[in-house]
This record gives structure tokens, sequence and C-alpha cells, in this order.
């Protein structure tokens, strides 16, 4: 029997997809790339492998909207290797990364020579995100039709600023005629300019310079007002304010195809973590005040936030050896994604199935893909995992070549156990 026909059948373990309300001990069958039946085995049917997953959850594998993988250009802070590598260990079987690259990715070549190398490495699968702005400078639009052609799902300047609203307009503008997606951080230039940390007592209290939520909702009333005129379609990444959960709510209820996304170390996370200027707390945008935090939790819950991302930004320790203000910000987290997701459900007395819903079905659906659930005719995308199970976050156990993250030497609760793309067994622990 030719590989890509085998048949797994997976037993015992507790399938949850809340996108399809299934929560319960079922069997799974796999033929193939897909999934070919739920609970019940298909007629005349004989598995080639059987796996045992008694104790265990059985979800969608995880959809990531933000991994930086740091490739072309960055291999000393991490490799396509490493971080294919670290997304299967955490359970990520697809993933967006974002342009911000050296170079960036605004030729197609660029785009067609990533998804050739990540294609070989037969790991995670690979979406990128297109530059919006030739060398995410601000300026001049990408041929935005011909990275399309190359690969790219959306476009976005990533963490770059556009400083000139009319570039930002004829962006979107030209986004919405093609039915393009325009992904922005929000973050107004001029009034984050300098700023490192959030603008409020802990800032105060450590003589760092402020960046005030007004960055944030000066840049979304923006967006929002852009939207309107030019009927684009725009995903916010990173959403780090109450406020800014507050007008992301608003232009929902008016209708506008607006969708946006959270870090999870902002659920978890607020600036009072900072302690003694510990440069691990250091991100874009800033950790906020413990309101904005729980605010953005309630966002979760009642679907203003539409996925929750690791913002997987893997540095050198030179990079976060250093005193706060001059740290590069961001930490690792595609192999924390699933456990502080699921931390968060139990801090927030979220469901489970909803909570993982949010780093799976709700993210395949942002990227346009028929993944992220479990179903009949549906990619076998899996992660098997023990939600029990304690292991340690140490530069041993974490794959990623960035060992960068608030969590080291703290202990994780959920485990995964071993991770499946197109029906292949890509990671076993």
């Amino acid at each position: 029997m030719s590989a890509n026909m085998t048949k797994i059948e997976i037993n015992n373990g507790r399938l949850i997809d809340a996108a399809n309300k299934l929560d319960q001990v079922q069997s799974l069958y796999i033929e193939g790339e897909r999934i070919a039946a739920v609970g019940n085995a298909p007629v005349g049917w004989k598995a080639d492998k059987v796996i045992d997953a008694s104790g265990k959850m059985v979800c969608p594998g995880l959809i990531d909207l933000c991994a930086r993988l740091r490739e072309p250009g960055s291999e000393h802070k991490a490799t396509l290797e490493s971080e294919m590598l670290a997304a299967v260990a955490g359970g990520v079987t697809a993933l967006a990364c974002p342009p911000d690259t050296d170079p960036v990715l605004d030729e197609p070549g660029l785009v067609e020579m990533l998804k050739r190398r990540a294609g070989a490495i037969d790991q995670a699968r690979v979406y990128p995100l297109g530059a919006l702005t030739a060398g995410l400078g601000g300026e001049k639009l990408t041929e935005m039709v011909e990275l399309t052609e190359a690969g790219c799902i959306a476009f976005t300047n990533a963490n770059h600023p556009i400083v000139d609203t009319v570039v930002l307009y004829r962006a979107m503008q030209y986004a919405a005629t093609y039915g393009y997606a325009v992904w922005l951080q929000p973050e107004d230039a001029h009034l984050a300019r300098g700023g490192i940390a959030h603008d409020g007592e802990v800032a105060s209290r450590l003589g760092l310079a402020g960046i005030p939520v007004s960055a944030e909702t000066v840049a979304i009333s923006t967006i929002i007002t852009l939207m309107r005129d030019t009927g684009a379609r725009v995903h916010l990444t990173r959403l780090s304010s109450r406020l800014g959960v507050e007008l992301v709510r608003a232009a929902k209820a008016e209708g506008l195809p607006l969708t946006c996304d959270v870090g999870i170390h902002h659920l978890l996370l607020s600036d009072r973590d900072i302690g003694h200027f510990d440069s691990l707390y250091r991100f874009a945008p800033p950790l906020r005040s413990p309101g904005d935090r729980d605010a953005l939790s309630r966002g979760v819950i009642d679907g203003t936030i539409d996925a929750i991302c690791s913002d997987h930004t893997p540095v050198d320790d030179d990079a976060k050896n250093v005193p706060f203000g001059e740290a590069e910000p961001g930490a690792t987290g595609l192999e924390m994604l699933l456990p502080l997701t699921l931390k968060w459900a139990a801090d927030a007395n979220a469901a489970i199935p909803v909570a993982l819903q949010k780093i799976t079905a709700h993210p395949a659906k942002l990227l346009g893909l028929n993944s992220g659930v479990i179903a009949p005719g549906s990619p076998a995308d899996l992660c098997i995992f023990d939600s029990a199970a304690f292991w340690a976050v140490t530069p041993q156990t974490l794959r990623s070549q960035g060992k960068n993250t608030p969590y080291l030497r703290r202990e994780m609760q959920a485990r995964v156990s071993m991770t499946l793309v197109g029906g292949r067994v890509v990671y076993t622990a």
C-alpha cells in the first residue's frame, strides 16, 4: 500500500472539537491525508496502524497566527529546522509567518524559496504573510497579486508602522479590489515613539518610557475609518488594551469585516510582572495593566477577539541579556501555546473546547483553511496531548532555538504526546 493511503486508527482518546460540538471518548479513523470517519469505522475497515490515546485528549492540530521562523536572514536567532520541530512538538500543525525577515518577504522569489524550504522539512504547514509595503518601509506598495500567486495568504507591515495614512488608505483600497485581507498591528508610531513599557505606574516607578493605550486606540480608530471608506477586510494583530477591545466590539456590531487576535502572554501577564527590569517580560505591544489583561480575557470569551496566537519570537541570548530598554521584545511561544491556553482557560473559567477553538478552528477560518476541525473529509492534522502531564520549561526541553520566555524554569501542565500532519506522525514525545 502506498504511504499516502495508510490507514490509522486512534482509539480511546477524548476527541474535542467545539466547532462540531464534539467532546467525548470516541475512535477516529484516518485514511491517507484525511479523516475518514469519527466514532464508527468505515465499512470493511482494516487499520495499518493503531494509536492508543487512552487518558489523552485528541484535538485538531493547533494553528498559530504569528510565528517568526527567522529565515531568511536571522539564522543566529533560529532556523526553519529548529522552529518547525518546535511547532510540531507544541502540537502546532499550521502557522502564519510574518514578512519581517532579512530580506523582507516582499518579492515572489523569496516567498517561493521559503515555501520550498518549509516543504522540504515537511512538518508543520507554513503560510507566509506578504509585506504590505516594499521593505516594510511604509512608502511603496508591494505587488500583492504576484505575492499571492507565490503563496502569500494575506498582507501586513508586521511591527513596522505605516506612518503615512495615504499609503495605508491606498494599500487597503488595493487589497479590497482583489479581495485580500490586510493584517495590521494597531500602534500609532508617534504616540509609541521611544516607549518601551505600558504607560502606567510600573513604568513611572521604574523610570521606563511609556507607550500609552492611546497609541493603540488612535491606530484602531484610523483603521476603522479607512475600512468604512475602502471596504477592506482587516485583521488586527496582538490587541493589548481594554479600550482597544471596546473599539473592535463596536466595529463588529456595525458589521465591518474586522477580526483580531491576542498574544497568549497578554492574557496571562501584566506590566506588574516586569519586576526588576526583567527583559524576558519585554513585549511589543507592551504588557499592559491587570485591568487591560482581564478585559482581553473577557474579549476572547465573548468572541470579540477571534483567536489566540503564540506571537512566537525567538531571539538569541545576547538580545535579552541587556538592560530592559535595550532588549529585543518578544518571547518564544510555539511549544507553550497549548499549555498556556489551557492555563488561561482554567484561570478565566472558560471551557476547554471553547479555549481550544481559539487556537484551532477560528485561526483556520481567518486563514481561509478547511482544517482546524475533526470531521470526515478534513485534513488529518491532529494533536494528541495529556492534559494532566507536567513538564519543566528549560533550555534543554525547548526545541526552539530561542530560549527566551518568561516561563523559563517554570512548570507547565499539558504535554503533547503526538502530532499528525496530513495523516503522518511528525512528532512523538
